[in-house]
């Protein structure tokens, strides 16, 4: 991989990912794109609480393997979903996270979105998402580089997780 690709960016004070993208990549979230809210989204340690404070857990959540998961669910419309008709919970009719609308929140994961996390090491490292460059309308359409904006993408908290894996 070339220097410009993997080069090590300071994300909040004493937090640093090795980058793994193209520094001139640009993201906006494209209205009623929603394609990143098509899936389910495994909440990190943590954050189940943080849920909690907006909605019961119990009701929008499954356990899948050792993380809980929001739910896909059949939005009885073609709109903003997925062509099985599914999509996040949250997913508003309007195309809209309701987490984020609402309560101004929303899972480590969908922030990350377009890009992944894992570990290397005692590195984070963060490429873009290995389908986003086929599926996001939102990549290269701004001159918004998310390389100058990481913060908005990586929550703090990620430092703190022992696996912030987001694959």
């Amino acid at each position: 991989m070339s220097e410009a690709l993997h080069r090590r960016v300071e994300v909040h004070p004493g937090c640093e990912a090795v980058v793994e993208f193209d520094p001139d990549l640009t993201f906006e979230c494209v209205p009623q794109c929603t394609w990143c809210c098509h899936r389910g989204v495994p909440l990190f340690d943590g954050e189940r609480a943080d849920l909690a404070r907006y909605v019961d857990p119990e009701a929008v959540t499954a356990r899948v393997g050792d993380r809980d998961v929001i739910g896909r669910e059949d939005k009885g419309r073609e709109e903003y979903v997925d062509v099985d008709g599914r999509a996040c919970h949250f997913l508003g009719d309007d195309g809209q996270c309701g987490l984020q609308v609402d309560h101004g929140w929303k899972p480590a994961r969908c922030s990350v979105f377009p890009l992944s996390v894992h570990v290397e090491g005692d590195d984070l490292h963060v490429s873009l998402h290995e389908s986003a460059g086929q599926y996001c309308e939102g990549l290269n359409v701004s001159d918004w580089r998310v390389v100058d904006h990481l913060d908005a993408f990586l929550p703090r908290a990620l430092w703190d997780l022992p696996d912030p894996t987001t694959e």
